[in-house]
């Protein structure tokens, strides 16, 4: 099933499980930008949409139901795509209506949410950014799985091996994590394992010293 096919079951499902306001609001937000979210990055990325919610309803610290984007909850993990045009309504907003996105932001954070904001333009022009970006967050939150031994600590270690910006070493995980070497060496392995990284042999002896990601041939993203 394409992407025509499984979009339009996906919005139809989150209509026919909605009422009132929450049900228009997803009639009206979910427009040519999110659509194309969806298209050109969602879509080339994962190949579904599950966990993924549409024109998602929060509460906000005055209590007052404001609706994101996206949201994509899995378990304790969760993020909020917010898709943003440079239009006369940006350019032209006043400091209230600034404060008060920034706000919003800040306390979609508190809540557990890591937020993300998408440039409409780059939805547009180049996609292959978003997707390399959202590819390079995400991905160690899909390396955890329910029969994984250390999936959080697989997570940060894999997080770290992207913001490093080059090899590492168990020493490095040892330092930046606060575990043991023991710990480091199993980590990068299992991570091995799964394909999220490479191990590099060292010299001659072909001892195994280092640790890079695996990067794709589409693009270089880490996935």
């Amino acid at each position: 099933m394409g992407f025509e096919d499984m979009h339009a079951q996906w919005l139809n499902a989150h209509l026919k499980r909605r009422t009132g306001e929450r049900r228009s609001r997803l009639q009206r937000g979910h427009g040519h930008g999110e659509r194309l979210f969806l298209e050109r990055v969602w879509w080339p990325i994962f190949g579904h949409f599950d966990d993924l919610h549409p024109e998602y309803e929060v509460i906000d610290w005055r209590g007052h139901p404001y609706f994101v984007d996206f949201v994509w909850i899995r378990g304790q993990l969760r993020f909020a795509f917010e898709i943003k045009g440079y239009g006369p309504h940006v350019q032209h907003a006043d400091r209230t209506r600034y404060r008060r996105e920034l706000n919003r932001e800040t306390f979609l954070q508190t809540l557990g949410y890591r937020v993300v904001s998408i440039p409409y333009d780059d939805l547009e022009e180049s996609p292959e950014v978003t997707r390399f970006l959202i590819k390079s967050l995400m991905a160690p939150c899909m390396t955890a799985g329910p029969s994984d031994p250390y999936p959080l600590v697989e997570r940060e270690a894999l997080r770290f091996a992207m913001r490093a910006g080059g090899p590492i070493r168990p020493i490095d995980l040892v330092r930046e994590l606060s575990i043991n070497k023991r710990t480091a060496l199993k980590v990068l392995k299992q991570l091995c394992f799964k394909g999220k990284l490479r191990p590099i042999a060292c010299g001659a002896s072909g001892r195994v010293t280092r640790y890079e990601p695996v990067r794709s041939l589409e693009d270089g993203a880490v996935w």
